[in-house]
């Protein structure tokens, strides 16, 4: 199967550092934040990926080349300037994507979520579902969250809610009544789980929205730590 990741957005939090260097390069316990997410998908057998341009695309286009060096397959949907959010991103991509169920990374997120677990959870998809989400309990910059969780669906509006991880998987079809242009991803979704068509879990590991320096020092010291302690 086929993954995409979202790398690009501008960033705007992370300033300075992403004045110049595009946010999935800024390097994390020695590593870019993108080379995680590419190790973690070639792990769970996913070679083939789509990745978007937007800010700074190039150096992106730049750093990873084919993919070859790091064992995978590279293709890149190229935004320009400004990007077209998330969804509206997506939907450009298609064409590279395919018409099967397909994986989606959050390119500036950190997480241990299985990918291989997903990987197993988007072959049985059901016909009738058009998304697979992976949640998170809610980080204390979105106490609020974002969807509610019932018998393994995703729900609107919920008493409680939970994050969404940003690691999600799929359907070609959840897009199929959109137009080119920029547009968000998440009323996509909230349509989608009230017809009863978005499942969803709970995933209770690490996870962060590597959103500020603050966030990003977090990871580097727990990456750091766990690396330290696998040597």
């Amino acid at each position: 199967m086929k993954a995409m990741i979202l790398a690009a957005g501008r960033g705007e939090r992370m300033r300075p550092l992403t004045d110049h260097t595009p946010k999935p390069l800024i390097p994390v316990a020695g590593r870019p934040l993108i080379e995680w997410h590419l190790a973690a998908l070639k792990a769970a057998g996913v070679d083939q990926i789509v990745v978007n341009l937007g800010w700074l695309g190039e150096r992106l286009r730049t750093h990873l080349g084919d993919g070859s060096a790091l064992g995978v397959s590279i293709a890149y949907s190229d935004e320009g300037w400004p990007a077209l959010e998330t969804g509206g991103g997506i939907h450009r991509a298609l064409p590279l994507l395919g018409s099967a169920p397909f994986l989606l990374v959050n390119g500036d997120v950190w997480s241990d979520v299985p990918i291989a677990a997903l990987v197993t959870r988007a072959a049985a998809l059901p016909e009738h579902d058009l998304a697979h989400l992976v949640l998170v309990p809610n980080p204390a910059h979105n106490p609020r969250g974002d969807f509610g969780l019932a018998a393994g669906r995703m729900i609107p509006a919920c008493a409680e809610s939970f994050t969404f991880s940003g690691v999600s998987v799929l359907r070609p079809e959840l897009f199929e009544d959109c137009t080119p242009g920029a547009f968000p991803l998440a009323p996509l979704l909230r349509d989608a789980a009230i017809r009863g068509q978005v499942s969803a879990e709970l995933h209770t590991g690490l996870w962060s929205d590597v959103g500020t320096p603050e966030r990003l020092a977090a990871v580097e010291t727990l990456l750091s730590s766990a690396l330290e302690k696998s040597a």
